[in-house]
């Protein structure tokens, strides 16, 4: 019998779609029916969809950046109560067997009121008592707990803080990342992406390619600006000498896989940010600054820090095989298995 499976995805950064991604080819090769929700993004702002057919979409909820700082008036103001209570009262959950979440509240709140289970896979869920954290506020904890809420929890992080964390899935394609070109690759979504072209410029000794969703392609002396598209940032990133981007979870975790250096610069005002780079700190994986800081970045390209030797498994695989036999393994063991 095929198992019908409703999966929801924060839709606002880049990272939980890509892990999506890696889950949504790996369910390929079992008997299940995946409907896919996106919320969290406008749907005309959502790129490289393919994977995931005629999927739903709903507005959801989101959280205002600028500058590369969280606003949280204006993601108060930003907030319609009204469209997000409609939304979760007419989502019809009776057609499904599993019900899925990374971090996206639509579902999370249509199962909390209904009494049906949810689970979360994602890295908002590998925040527990062992886990490094600092940035937070009892307001921040409580956003993160209750923004998605789920019964039953799958942590992503880089190391096995708790029992009930998987190592990152990854959305790799079969590139060469040991076959390097001269460019060092900028992702940095949550800033101002003219003053990020600035900074760079100040950096004329090096080539920088820089990807977002609010640039034109063009080239800007040593700059070459792209719009952000999946499979020439992952071309890139195979190719890049190193990495300079915000502290999100799924990019750093793909660098780590692929070993590409890392010159992080958390989202300031923003708990999981700060946390991933106080993880990193802690792991010895990758460089981090708390601004657009010259000099440590000067220091970054004159002695270039050697990658981690990190290896990753199959976590879409064993995910995918763990929800279409019903998700009834403890997470414990399944955890056991991907980091041993």
């Amino acid at each position: 019998m095929t198992r019908k499976i409703l999966y929801g995805v924060q839709g606002t950064g880049q990272g939980h779609i890509s892990r999506a991604r890696g889950v949504a080819e790996a369910l390929k090769d079992y008997d299940v029916d995946v409907a896919w929700l996106f919320s969290g993004r406008p749907k005309e702002k959502l790129f490289d969809m393919e994977p995931f057919g005629d999927f739903k979409h709903r507005e959801g909820l989101t959280m205002v950046t600028e500058a590369g700082k969280m606003r949280y008036r204006k993601t108060a103001f930003a907030l319609s109560p009204a469209t997000f209570i409609k939304d979760t009262t007419n989502l019809d959950l009776d057609p499904y067997d599993l019900i899925v979440c990374d971090y996206e509240p639509v579902i999370a709140w249509a199962c909390k009121a209904r009494g049906r289970e949810a689970i979360g896979i994602g890295h908002q869920y590998a925040f527990g008592k062992n886990t490094p954290m600092t940035g937070d506020t009892p307001m921040n904890r409580l956003v993160m707990q209750q923004f998605a809420p789920v019964v039953v929890p799958v942590g992503l992080h880089w190391a096995p803080f708790d029992g009930t964390i998987l190592p990152p899935i990854l959305d790799l394609p079969e590139l060469d990342p040991e076959t390097t070109e001269d460019h060092i690759l900028v992702y940095l979504p949550f800033e101002d992406q003219n003053l990020t072209t600035t900074w760079l410029h100040g950096f004329s000794d090096q080539r920088f390619i820089q990807y977002s969703p609010d640039v034109t392609d063009e080239a800007q002396g040593n700059v070459v600006r792209r719009k952000a598209n999946i499979h020439g940032f992952k071309r890139d990133l195979a190719a890049a000498q190193g990495v300079i981007c915000n502290t999100g979870f799924e990019l750093i975790s793909e660098c780590l896989q692929w070993k590409k250096p890392v010159l992080t610069r958390p989202l300031a005002k923003q708990m999981e940010q700060l946390s991933n780079a106080a993880a990193l700190e802690q792991l010895g994986y990758a460089t981090t600054m708390q601004s657009l800081d010259t000099q440590t970045a000067r220091r970054w390209f004159d002695s270039p820090p050697e990658a981690p030797n990190v290896q990753f498994k199959n976590v879409a695989a064993a995910l995918a095989e763990w929800l279409a036999r019903g998700a009834s393994r403890p997470v414990a063991e399944l955890s056991r298995q991907l980091w041993s």
